[in-house]
């Protein structure tokens, strides 16, 4: 079944998340996509994410078509003109990738790289219309493309707004991106079901399918970095104790991950794994949560 088929079907999503490495050797890129492959409906394969240069996420969607495995395509705004993005989506087409998620990008300031010149041509919401123009059969000039695309768009949003203005903010953007084409919405990590079933109440009416962010946790001090460095994530100071009084980090990581999937089966319509270097871990993760 096709990621597409799985999403229009109402089951239970079950996506992941692997970042190309820097280099060419995928060996383990690819070791770790085998793992997940009967047990996901879809992996995103991320684009310089944190603006750090790495592979193109563009070929290796390519390798995993070729294993078997549905890609999502993660494509930024931040390093490409609108003539590179409308290239790049037409290339995915012609070579079997049919998911694409739509992101804005992080500036290259954060990243290894921060003298690179920012682009920024369009952003998520205008790289969707993209999207639905070319799935139109034209291009954004309105010229007629021999052959269309028809690729299911996805979008990011982040639900651990610490105000309720920034929730609100969220949300009339997480609308602008419905109104663009969007399908699906993966999320930013959740630690806090409470705050995510507000969230939720809040958006069941938009008609979308909502995939909850969860990303493993391999240490206390990991837990606490975020908590300073990434926003709209907070892991709540229970899960850092747990993490920093346990002797068996692989086993706690695992559990707390489940526990948050386990308990976000009521509340979305599928979940997002982001392992970020423990995907071997992540069958482990869905057999404790049942899926």
């Amino acid at each position: 079944m096709s990621y597409r088929q799985a999403l229009e079907s109402g089951k239970f999503l079950v996506t992941a998340e692997i970042g190309p490495g820097k280099g060419t050797d995928l060996s383990v890129l690819l070791a770790d996509a085998a793992v997940l492959r009967d047990r996901v409906d879809a992996i995103n394969i991320t684009d310089m994410q944190s603006s750090v240069m790495r592979m193109s996420s563009l070929p290796v969607c390519h390798l995993l078509t070729d294993m078997g495995i549905d890609p999502i395509l993660q494509v930024t705004c931040r390093d490409r003109n609108r003539l590179a993005l409308q290239a790049d989506l037409l290339g995915a087409w012609a070579l079997g990738i049919r998911n694409v998620l739509s992101l804005t990008g992080d500036h290259p300031v954060l990243g290894d790289h921060p003298r690179a010149t920012p682009v920024f041509d369009l952003d998520s919401v205008s790289l969707l219309q993209v999207i639905g123009t070319l799935n139109g059969g034209h291009d954004m000039s309105g010229n007629e493309l021999k052959g269309a695309t028809d690729l299911l768009p996805g979008a990011v949003v982040n639900p651990g707004a610490d105000t309720e203005a920034a929730l609100d903010l969220q949300i009339m953007k997480m609308e602008k991106k419905i109104e663009a084409g969007a399908r699906f919405f993966q999320t930013q990590a959740i630690y806090d079901l409470d705050l995510f079933e507000k969230f939720m109440k809040r958006v069941e009416g938009l008609g979308t399918k909502v995939l909850g962010g969860v990303i493993l946790l391999k240490s206390a001090g990991m837990a606490r970095f975020m908590n300073k460095n990434v926003a709209g994530v907070f892991v709540p100071e229970h899960l850092i104790k747990e993490m920093t009084e346990t002797k068996d980090k692989v086993k706690t990581c695992v559990d707390i991950a489940a526990g948050l999937v386990k308990g976000m089966k009521d509340l979305c319509q599928g979940v997002h794994v982001m392992a970020i270097g423990l995907e071997k871990r992540v069958p482990m993760v869905l057999d404790e949560a049942g899926l």
